[in-house]
């Protein structure tokens, strides 16, 4: 995952998946997400970034998960 502020533009894109975009909609007025080629959200593109996200900090936190098998 890759999350990337462009300053010049007040732009924040969220990369869940390093993949090619396939289709790109629109979520509202100032989200874009968009889709690999199976339809999977691999990005969010968030407009108007700093009106809308505290950007002065940013923290990520990892929970070990336990994965069961079916």
């Amino acid at each position: 995952m890759k999350v990337t502020y462009f300053d010049e533009t007040d732009t924040l894109l969220l990369e869940f998946e390093d993949t090619n975009v396939e289709d790109t909609r629109d979520l509202d007025e100032s989200t874009l997400g968009e889709y690999d080629s199976k339809g999977n959200l691999v990005a969010i593109t968030l407009e108007h970034a700093s009106a809308r996200a505290d950007l002065r900090s940013f923290s990520f936190a990892n929970t070990a998960m336990t994965h069961h098998a079916a």
